[in-house]
């Protein structure tokens, strides 16, 4: 037999033969006859080289080679079994990355994901880290910020004023008290704001008291607790407003440029939970909590 033939067959054999030392127990146990036993063990022994057994009148014993051989083949043989398991269950689990800037809108759809696809585990990893980088990190989908054009859109960023119920109705009956509020930006600058501001018609309120946050979802939590008129992405804010929490002070909103957007470590065939994840989360249907229709 050539080298390169391992009888591959053959180890599962002498693996139950070497634990039974018993040629008919062994037998029993792999479901064949003792003579296919013994060819199959004599086929690997002839591979090898060597004898892995010694035959006595009562029964069997392992060779000192065989002996030191045995829990190296028994510890590979179990890792096949492993490995060829998991190749044949189609693995579920997604372990998603995301800023948390995008939590308002993502986490209405994992819920929905989770409702219409219960076999599909989502692990999802919140960071201020607006990037990916799947050569360096553990996750196999993330949810990128920016104006980066890799992966798929999710939505545009297109931003708007938002305020607390209580403050919209004050600003209904004395729109001149907007100036008075306290202005509630996503960034350590006003960039978002001057944005909004240079899309309307002047004159513009002077911002005479501003708070800074680190993050966009926090200036949308202080605008829910009526802390003041919070610059915000209509499509983050769109289940806020739809369960009254918060009210736009316009119809219109202005592009930003950015982009929020899904990239995969893998695709194709080989990466069904994947596919199936990126499928769901780019569903139209599975939106509705945060659809702006």
């Amino acid at each position: 037999m050539p080298r390169h033939s391992l009888p591959l067959n053959a180890l599962e054999a002498f693996i139950v033969t070497a634990r039974h030392l018993n040629l008919t127990h062994a037998a029993k146990a792999l479901y064949l006859t003792q003579g296919a036993v013994s060819r199959k063990i004599a086929s690997l022994e002839n591979w090898f080289g060597f004898a892995l057994f010694e035959r006595h009148a009562r029964g069997l014993h392992l060779t000192p080679r065989g002996k030191a051989l045995l829990p190296e083949l028994e510890q590979a043989y179990r890792q096949v079994h492993i490995v060829a398991e998991q190749a044949r269950q189609k693995p579920q689990s997604v372990r998603l990355k995301a800023p948390t800037c995008a939590m308002r809108w993502l986490l209405p759809n994992l819920l929905a994901i989770e409702h219409h696809y219960p076999d599909l585990d989502v692990v999802l990893t919140t960071t201020t880290d607006h990037g990916i980088n799947f050569h360096a990190e553990p996750f196999d989908a993330a949810i990128e910020y920016g104006k980066s054009e890799r992966g798929e859109l999710l939505f545009d960023e297109c931003l708007t004023p938002v305020v607390s119920p209580v403050l919209a109705n004050q600003l209904a009956t004395q729109p001149e008290s907007l100036s008075r509020l306290t202005f509630l930006h996503p960034t350590r600058d006003k960039t978002d704001w001057l944005l909004w501001w240079n899309s309307q018609p002047r004159p513009w309120p002077v911002m005479r008291k501003n708070q800074h946050f680190d993050t966009m979802d926090l200036a949308i939590s202080a605008a829910i607790q009526g802390y003041g008129v919070a610059i915000a992405d209509e499509h983050l804010v769109a289940a806020d407003i739809k369960a009254g929490r918060l009210v736009r002070l316009s119809e219109q909103a202005v592009p930003t440029g950015a982009a929020y957007r899904l990239v995969l470590r893998q695709a194709g065939s080989e990466a069904g939970n994947l596919n199936d994840f990126r499928q769901a989360l780019l569903s139209p249907d599975l939106h509705g909590v945060s659809s702006l229709a």
